[in-house]
């Protein structure tokens, strides 16, 4: 009697857990979608209607991949159709005011900048994405993080980007463009002129920058990294492209453990770097100047001013913190300066008046002579044509955020559960804030600096806005502007007949068929 007791009692707890789980099931994969979707609708925002599972993951995918297939027909600043087919489809058909379905979770657009601005204010109900851990596997540190943690990190790497520290890196900057520079001359040597595909090139010599600058190594002793991190890329995008279901990046696919491998070998490589770092201020020697000797001395700081000498590692930032960190600097630095490095000589070449209007600036400045930071900050018109295209191709287009409670947002009631776009494609492009021009070239726009070209409105996002502003604006803006110096210094670009537009979105936005230009030597 007891033991039918026992198994009724047993059989009862199962079907309750069963029943629990399924519940819940339910309620993720449809009756909670269905709820936001309502919701959303209430606030006046427009969409397809929830889909079972999958949302509009499968026509995102597929509508990618199709345009991928085929190269703009003439070059054109509005790409928007070939790089976000669904996103425009959803704009042309509901207007700004739209959402998509990522899975089971509700999206919705936002292109007003002050609602972005108030956004971007809210950082405690505005937070960085979770619906997928994998992002933040690839797009570890200061970026992911939130809080307190946040707060340290940045307070601890604030050193590495001040102007007096960047000016330190000067020559490692010239001298990764030097590299590159030589190699283009041997190309023209023969003739003069030569035609070469420059994206390749400038991939290297963002990695090469990031390898001097960050670590004190050339590109040879980081290209293993470089080439772990492209590859991680690679993997970590078609997973993002799928509706993601908790633990199953645990299971053992070819997919998830090649993943594993790559993240591992990645660890591996930093750790050695960080630990021969760690060892020489150990020793009390003198760090090196470039950005992982002046993190690994902040923390250090941090560290004595808790513990004194006791040497505890664990106070700052931990080891793995670094190395999230390390990752950071090689992904974010290397890709957003040489995208925005292939889309300024890709529209210099095309507008050649302006690409004489910088040359001519650059030598008066300049001369012959290799950049100096203080020329570098004065260059008017470069930083005119740099913010030009930052405004037109932004490495980024648009940020994602998740509401975790709900919020208002500009007198919109945000449910929680949603995630929010914020389109700075569309903010860029906006005909309200840049004229009816705004789909052109003209870096003339910037003539008396950002607030006159966006009428006051402070619309101009390329790295972020308010307290989580990009760290490395700085360090990016004044690599970007000694490359395209030293390389207006010496070529004449001209875009080849061969070049096809296309661009695409990898992480950033790249050029998918690569940059055909013509050089002509000065």
């Amino acid at each position: 009697m007891e033991t039918v007791t026992t198994n009724s009692v047993l059989i009862a707890i199962v079907c309750i857990v069963v029943a629990t789980g399924l519940i819940k099931v339910v309620n993720w994969v449809w009756l909670r979608p269905k709820k936001l979707e309502r919701l959303l609708r209430q606030q006046g925002f427009s969409g397809n209607s929830y889909n079972l599972f999958f949302g509009d993951l499968k026509d995102l995918a597929t509508m990618r991949t199709q345009a991928m297939k085929t190269p703009m027909t003439s070059f054109s600043d509005d790409y928007f159709s070939r790089v976000e087919p669904l996103r425009h489809q959803l704009l042309t058909k509901f207007g700004k005011n739209y959402f998509l379905w990522s899975g089971p979770v509700p999206m919705i657009n936002i292109s007003k900048p002050e609602l972005i601005r108030e956004a971007f204010t809210k950082t405690n109900e505005f937070r960085k994405t979770k619906v997928n851990p994998i992002f933040h596997k690839l797009v570890p540190g200061l970026v992911s993080l939130e809080g307190e943690k946040w707060v340290k990190h940045r307070r601890m790497m604030n050193p590495a980007f001040r102007i007096e520290k960047l000016k330190l890196m000067l020559p490692a900057f010239a001298d990764s463009c030097t590299d590159i520079i030589n190699k283009w001359e041997m190309v023209v040597a023969e003739k003069g002129s030569g035609e070469l595909d420059v994206w390749p090139d400038l991939l290297h010599l963002g990695a090469d920058v990031i390898s001097r600058a960050a670590f004190g190594s050339n590109y040879e002793e980081g290209q293993k990294i470089f080439v772990l991190l492209k590859e991680q890329t690679a993997l970590s995008l078609l997973m993002l492209q799928s509706v993601y279901i908790p633990g199953v990046r645990y299971l053992p696919t070819a997919r998830n453990r090649r993943f594993k491998e790559v993240e591992d070998q990645i660890h591996t490589s930093l750790h050695e770097i960080i630990n021969k770092r760690k060892q020489v201020i150990e020793a009390g020697e003198e760090g090196k100047g470039d950005l992982l000797g002046i993190l690994l001395d902040s923390n250090y700081k941090e560290i004595q001013q808790v513990v004194g000498n006791n040497k505890d590692w664990n106070v700052g930032m931990s080891i793995q913190e670094v190395i999230d960190e390390c990752k950071l600097f090689y992904l974010a630095g290397q890709d957003t300066t040489s995208t925005l490095l292939v889309w300024t000589l890709i529209l210099l070449s095309k507008h050649q008046d302006w690409q004489a209007r910088a040359r001519e600036e650059i030598f008066q400045t300049f001369g012959d002579n290799v950049p100096e930071l203080d020329g570098l900050n004065h260059l008017k018109t470069v930083t005119m044509i740099l913010y030009e295209v930052l405004r037109l191709y932004p490495p980024a287009h648009r940020i994602t955020r998740q509401i975790y409670k709900g919020t208002n947002l500009g007198g919109i009631s945000v449910p929680p559960g949603t995630l929010i776009n914020f389109s700075i494609r569309c903010v860029h492009r906006d005909q309200e804030i840049w004229g009816n021009d705004a789909q052109e070239f003209k870096p003339d726009r910037f003539a008396e600096g950002i607030s006159k070209a966006t009428k006051g409105n402070n619309s101009f996002f390329p790295f972020g806005w308010g307290q989580r502003i990009c760290l490395g604006e700085k360090f990016a803006m004044t690599e970007a502007k000694m490359a395209l110096s030293m390389i207006l210094q010496r070529f004449f670009l001209e875009l080849s007949p061969s070049y096809v537009h296309a661009p695409s979105t990898v992480m950033f936005l790249q050029p998918q068929h690569g940059a055909q230009i013509i050089l002509h030597k000065l």
